[in-house]
């Protein structure tokens, strides 16, 4: 191995690890949001019951909504990270495959890759072979899909669907919230 292709294998394998850190700090700050999410839409429910005031269960929604796409910001900087790490995986591979018996050929780093493999008996197994780069079309359809995604909108949906829901109630003189003002 040349002096120049051991300097990309270390500077190729830095970056790797400090993309996966950027991804991995996201998802911290994703469940700060969640938190802060959950814990002000819930105040607000709770105190719209407890001074009687239904604009406090819209105000519940619309914060609500605003953490969703607060959310849905941070899972889309997020996800700009995906391609880059799997084209990491690709030169790596290139660059340190190894054949093992029955594992077949076997290279690292693979952790956005292996995120691929379900367990599935049919389609490819991602763990076979060398790994394949994110297509634009795939990260444009994640990009897309962002605030729609289960792990992106929960709990997020729950609280603007029941701040709505107890909103217009209310205001409707509904379920016996009659006494409520707004």
């Amino acid at each position: 191995m040349t002096p120049r292709e051991m300097a990309l294998r270390e500077d190729l394998s830095r970056e790797y690890y400090a993309l996966n850190d950027a991804v991995a700090s996201a998802d911290g700050r994703l469940m700060t949001v969640k938190g802060w999410s959950v814990t002000l839409s819930l105040a607000a429910l709770g105190l719209g019951f407890q001074q009687s005031h239904y604009a406090l269960f819209g105000l519940a929604a619309v914060t609500a909504a605003s953490f969703w796409f607060l959310d849905g910001l941070i899972k889309g900087h997020q996800v700009r990270y995906y391609g880059r790490l799997r084209d990491i995986e690709v030169a790596a591979n290139a660059l340190n495959a190894v054949e093992l018996g029955e594992l077949g050929e076997v290279s690292s780093p693979r952790i956005n890759m292996s995120w691929e493999f379900r367990g599935q008996q049919q389609g490819p197994d991602c763990r076979d072979g060398p790994p394949t780069r994110l297509t634009a079309q795939v990260t444009r359809r994640v990009l897309r899909r962002r605030f729609v995604l289960p792990n992106v909108m929960l709990p997020h949906l729950a609280a603007v669907i029941l701040g709505s829901v107890l909103f217009v109630a209310a205001a409707s003189d509904a379920w016996g919230l009659s006494a409520f003002t707004p």
